[in-house]
């Protein structure tokens, strides 16, 4: 058997070999999935023998032919069989304990009436209470016990009821059957191949991404996960990253139309129609609850597309087959494949935006060197033994630089502070005016060095009665942007400290009330 799972579907390869005769031979692959695809299903194969036809046919059983779930229901038969058991002995036991109950209240009004009378056997009482007591006393245990016993089962019933869930099989126990029909020009072996392709299976991309000094070792997974209905032993998994498309064709776009825009001429008003034209109108055509014109489903169905190739290698896709075997039942569960493991070069930096905090960001920068191209997925990030979060990897060509955000650095020290500020009026022009100054202060306490890149912002006037304009940049920004964006890069030495100061002020115009200023 071997299996090439797509990020949305598969491909399954059953092979058997079998003994032929000469001339026609039919052969059946039975208990396949219902998510198979009819028009999927190829045969071929090596030997004297030549394919005639491939017929798919659906077969109906009155159970599951999963062998697994078909144990699984079995034993849940049993377990209901024995809960129905104890609940039977519950219900015997609760007589027992209504007789001796009644018993004990009609021997209390009998002893009760022979002890006005003075004829009493006192002893005899006393064991008679007693033996009645013991008695209801063990009934009592055993009704406790019974009931404790039956939440057992139904705990039991619900947890196999939940595995059987898992296999997606509960509601149709019916399969596909494929035949082969052969027509052998020689006594001898065949080695039959039939595959399909079947829904219901995807994998998709994990990574694990260490960090360690100058080097970036990232492990790539293919996360396995399938409920087609039958399970794949450890056969020959590959993982391919081909889209199978339903559609081949690339369609050409739409003439695009430029037209005057003449505006609609308004029509004249009439007059409403009377009411009676108005019902007359609307018996017009088919009469009301007259059945709509039918046309047969198969006709409105678009007809199934043609999967022409469903391997694609190449500069299209990549196959990868994992080392090892690895088996995938299907119950739904993502089983780990190692797809690719790669040792890149990384070179780290610091990341902050003082504006919004003080923290500092530790981020790696690697180039893909590799041949593969990874694949969006989520990736569980460490740096050096310590695991700093999770983060989600986007599409990753060979040749590509990616920036992998690293966690918080405490060993970076971020301080800004408004370190000037003024607000007056000019006496000539009546232009209010604010004046800023920030000082941001990075101290690098890591003991390597690094370079920290700094993030911060002018503001941008969106009205032509506010102007800013920069008074002080120390040092110059290495860039900026139209929307104020500054960006400066310190390079530190262990234990050195960087400062940036800038500054900028604004002024408005007579009349003018600014919106959004911030400290």
């Amino acid at each position: 058997m071997a299996v090439t799972v797509y990020p949305d579907r598969a491909r399954v390869t059953r092979r058997a070999k079998v003994d032929v005769e000469p001339g026609e031979r039919r052969i059946r692959l039975d208990n396949l999935p219902l998510g198979l695809r009819a028009d999927s299903v190829r045969a071929g194969g090596q030997g004297p023998a030549a394919v005639l036809g491939v017929d798919v046919a659906r077969r109906q059983h009155p159970r599951t032919v999963d062998d697994l779930v078909a144990g699984l229901e079995d034993e849940r038969r049993g377990l209901l069989a024995e809960r129905s058991e104890v609940a039977d002995l519950d219900a015997v036991a609760a007589e027992r304990y209504g007789f001796l109950t009644t018993l004990a209240g009609r021997a209390g009004s009998t002893y009760a009436r022979a002890v006005a009378g003075g004829d009493v056997d006192t002893a005899g009482v006393a064991s008679f209470a007693a033996s009645l007591a013991e008695q209801l006393t063990a009934v009592a245990a055993e009704r406790r016990a019974l009931r404790e016993r039956m939440e057992r089962l139904s705990e039991r019933i619900e947890a196999l009821d939940r595995r059987i869930e898992a296999r997606h099989r509960r509601g149709d126990p019916d399969t596909l059957a494929v035949d082969v029909s052969l027509d052998a020009s020689a006594a001898g072996a065949v080695v039959l191949d039939v595959s399909y392709v079947v829904d219901g299976a995807r994998w998709q991309s994990a990574y694990d991404v260490r960090v360690d000094g100058d080097r970036l070792a990232l492990t790539w997974y293919g996360l396995v996960t399938q409920h087609t209905g039958e399970d794949w032993p450890e056969c020959e998994l590959a993982l391919s990253t081909a889209r199978p498309a339903e559609a081949l064709s690339v369609e050409e776009p739409d003439p695009w139309y430029l037209d005057r825009y003449r505006p609609p001429v308004p029509l004249p008003a009439r007059a409403p129609a009377p009411m009676a034209y108005a019902m007359d109108s609307m018996a017009v055509g088919a009469a009301p609850g007259a059945a709509p014109d039918a046309t047969p489903l198969m006709a409105q169905a678009a007809p199934i597309a043609e999967i022409a190739a469903v391997v694609a290698q190449g500069a299209a896709a990549a196959t990868y087959t994992p080392a090892r075997p690895v088996a995938v039942p299907a119950d739904g569960t993502a089983h780990r494949a190692t797809v690719a493991v790669l040792d890149l070069d990384a070179t780290l930096d610091h990341l902050t935006v003082p504006a919004r905090g003080p923290e500092a960001y530790l981020r790696a920068t690697a180039t893909n060197t590799s041949p593969h191209t990874l694949l969006p997925g989520r990736a569980s990030v460490f740096h050096g033994g310590d695991f700093v979060g999770a983060t989600d990897l986007t599409m990753w060509a060979p040749g590509e630089e990616l920036e992998l955000a690293l966690g918080i650095d405490d060993r970076v020290r971020v301080e800004r502070k408004l370190a000037r500020r003024t607000a007056g009026r000019q006496l000539l022009t009546a232009t209010r005016r604010r004046e800023v100054e920030y000082l941001t202060t990075v101290a690098n306490h890591t003991g390597r060095p690094t370079t920290v890149t700094v993030h911060d912002q002018l503001p941008v006037s969106r009205d032509e009665g506010i102007t800013v304009r920069e008074t002080r940049f120390d040092p110059t920004p290495a860039d900026r942007t139209d929307l104020g964006i500054l960006t400066w890069r310190l390079p530190l030495a262990p234990g050195e400290t960087g400062e940036i100061a800038y500054g900028f002020r604004v002024d408005l115009a007579r009349g003018v009330d600014l919106l959004g200023w911030r400290d």
